[in-house]
């Protein structure tokens, strides 16, 4: 393999761990606004049982 070979190949494999660190960093934030919106609605739900057994009991 050339030097000029061995450099391209550097790169592509510098390229793919940036995606994948990307891809992760991606990951780490869906799974944390997925645990937001849990509560959220979790909280949304609690609420509008809580006004609805006001209103009517």
């Amino acid at each position: 393999m050339t030097d000029r070979e061995q450099q391209e190949w550097d790169m592509k494999l510098r390229k793919i761990d940036a995606e994948i660190s990307n891809l992760n960093a991606q990951t780490t934030k869906l799974a944390t606004e997925t645990r937001w919106y849990l509560l959220i609605v979790g909280v949304a739900f609690s609420a509008a049982l809580l006004s609805f057994g006001k209103l009517f009991f």
